[in-house]
C-alpha cells in the first residue's frame, strides 16, 4: 500500500475559511503522477486539516470535497479562534509564506505509467495539510477574503495609475 502527498495553492478568510482546488485533473504533478475524475468519490467527511502532514498538528477540518470536471476542490476552517496553532498558520497564509495544500491518501488502484509515475483510479483520501511549496503545478485557490487581498488590489491600481501618470 503506497502513501503519497500532493500539494497545491491556497488562501485563507479572516474567519479562517479555505477554499481551493485540491488536485487538478488532466495534468501530472512534480513525480509524475496523474490522478482520474472519480478517484476522490467517497472521501469521508470532515477530513483533518494538517499542517506539513504533522499528525499531532491539527488546526481544523475540512468540511467539503467536490469532484468537479478540473479537479477537486475543498472547503474547510481553520480553528483560528480555539487554536492559537491554527491563528498562526492563518498569518503565514494571509503573508504567502504556506501558499499549498498538500492531500494525504493511500492508493486503491493504480497503474504504473511509461516515463514514470502513476495513473490512480481510487484512492482513499485521509487528510489533507496546509504546506509551504505545492507539489502539483496546476492547482488554484478558488476564492479568499481578506484584508491582504484588499491591500494587494490598492497596490496594483497604485502601480497602474502611477504607469498611467508616466505616460502622459
Amino acid at each position: 500500500m503506497d502513501r503519497l502527498f500532493l500539494e497545491t495553492k491556497l488562501l485563507a478568510d479572516d474567519e479562517g475559511t479555505i477554499s481551493g482546488k485540491a488536485w487538478a485533473f488532466g495534468s501530472p504533478d512534480r513525480i509524475g503522477d496523474v490522478i482520474e475524475p472519480g478517484a476522490f468519490k467517497g472521501a469521508k467527511l470532515p477530513l483533518p486539516m494538517l499542517f506539513g502532514h504533522d499528525l499531532n498538528d491539527p488546526i481544523g477540518t475540512w468540511d467539503t470535497a467536490d469532484e468537479k470536471s478540473d479537479g477537486l476542490h475543498i472547503t474547510g476552517k481553520m480553528l483560528v479562534t480555539e487554536l492559537p496553532r491554527a491563528k498562526q498558520v492563518q498569518a503565514l497564509v494571509k503573508s504567502g509564506a504556506v501558499r499549498g495544500l498538500s492531500i494525504g491518501f493511500i492508493a486503491r488502484k493504480a497503474i504504473a505509467r511509461n516515463g514514470g509515475g502513476r495513473t490512480i483510479k481510487s484512492l482513499e483520501l485521509f487528510e489533507v495539510s496546509l504546506v509551504t511549496v505545492p507539489m502539483h503545478p496546476g492547482a488554484r485557490v478558488s476564492s479568499a477574503k481578506s484584508a491582504v487581498d484588499a491591500l494587494r488590489l490598492i497596490s496594483a491600481l497604485n502601480r497602474a495609475t502611477q504607469a498611467l501618470n508616466a505616460t502622459r
